[in-house]
């Protein structure tokens, strides 16, 4: 079998309009901290479909994608007469070349991760049959923007209509006013609801030290990304100094190399991956992390709105969650598939996602809406 192109496909929906981010200034501070909001604008929602193609009619399909042109001709260049099934060799020459052709670390993530989508189609299994499936399904965290108490109860009570039973907060106040709003959590859920902490980059260290100090005590299960991750001394301070798991690298989870460092030099306790970087990458660091003691936990939906996480992680002993973003609806990852064509994105059922049986990622299209959103191909 080879691969005979590569092509992406810009779709354009007819009512959904994109969202952009402003900064905004946090006040009753001490320092100068940032937070943002989101702004609506009336530019139409655009998505993009990575395709790739064979001889043998086996077509690997991802989205939704931000490979550019530029890197599809790169993709087309190295990738079409080569075979799908030496996909190591392909991670390997794209990882490695990387430098060469000046582009990010794990840019053609999507690439390989139609790559897995070939080899199951072919084989005639599902993707998880081919690593090895661990589990059934993974329970899932809810989670959304910045709120006061209420809005976190309130939404904290929507997932548990169906099953959900952990929830992350996103805190922008600071230490000092988080402590209280962390405690509140605490009593309003009870003793075993799990809880987890992220104030996306808005601590000092002090801040982080006396935080996590309190969450320890009303037992959260994790603190993400108190800091912003290039200061790697104070995260390893913070590491020797708190016995609750610190997990940082969101923003660097596209290196796989820097990544690894990280948890070698004591700065992170669990390593964010991400599957829209390949689920040949997300693997690699799983393994590693397991033979130092430590988990992985995916980002976001990831790609197929959820299938290809779902995939990955019943495949994956080290990870504890799924991160489900937004309004707590159990539809809500089919819903927004469904705007672009994709018909069986997973469902949270019981506070739980799994991916599907079928061949390849199991992604099933309904190929008529594609074609009438689709306004380009490359």
């Amino acid at each position: 079998m080879e691969i005979t192109d590569v092509k992406l496909h810009t779709l354009v929906h007819p009512t959904l309009t994109q969202i952009r981010f402003r900064f905004k200034q946090v006040p009753g501070l001490r320092r100068i901290q940032y937070t943002h909001t989101r702004r609506p604008t009336e530019r139409p929602m655009k998505m993009q479909i990575l395709e790739v193609e064979t001889d043998e009619g086996i077509t690997g399909r991802v989205a939704p994608t931000s490979i550019n042109k530029y890197q599809l001709e790169i993709l087309k260049t190295h990738a079409i007469g080569e075979s799908p099934l030496a996909r190591e060799r392909l991670f390997q020459m794209l990882h490695k070349g990387t430098r060469w052709v000046y582009q990010n670390p794990g840019w053609f993530g999507d690439f390989d991760n139609c790559l897995w989508d070939i080899t199951g189609k072919a084989a005639g299994l599902p993707v998880h049959a081919l690593i090895g499936r661990v589990r059934d399904r993974l329970p899932v965290y809810l989670t959304a923007p910045e709120m006061e108490l209420q809005g976190y109860l309130d939404h904290i009570e929507g997932g548990r209509s169906f099953g959900v039973s952990a929830y992350k907060l996103h805190t922008f106040k600071g230490g000092k006013a988080d402590i209280p709003l962390l405690t509140a959590v605490r009593k309003a859920v009870g003793d075993d609801y799990d809880l987890l902490n992220d104030p996306v980059c808005s601590y000092t260290l002090r801040e982080a030290i006396e935080v996590g100090r309190a969450m320890e005590e009303l037992d959260y299960i994790w603190l993400e990304e108190p800091i912003h991750e290039q200061k790697m001394n104070l995260y390893q301070e913070l590491c020797r100094t708190l016995t609750i798991p610190v997990m940082a690298t969101e923003m660097l989870c596209h290196d796989m190399d820097l990544t690894a460092q990280w948890l070698i030099q004591g700065a992170t306790d669990r390593l964010r991956v991400r599957t829209t970087l390949g689920l040949t990458q997300v693997l690699k660091l799983a393994h590693f992390a397991e033979l130092h003691g430590a988990n992985v936990e995916p980002h976001g939906q990831g790609g197929l709105y959820g299938l290809i996480h779902a995939h990955a992680v019943c495949c994956i002993d080290n990870t504890d969650f799924y991160e489900l973003h937004g309004q707590a609806d159990p539809r809500r990852l089919r819903s927004e598939g469904e705007e672009w064509g994709l018909l069986n994105a997973p469902l949270i059922e019981d506070g739980h996602i799994a991916p599907p049986d079928t061949p390849g990622w199991g992604a099933v299209w309904d190929e008529e809406r594609v074609r009438s959103l689709t306004v380009a191909t490359d």
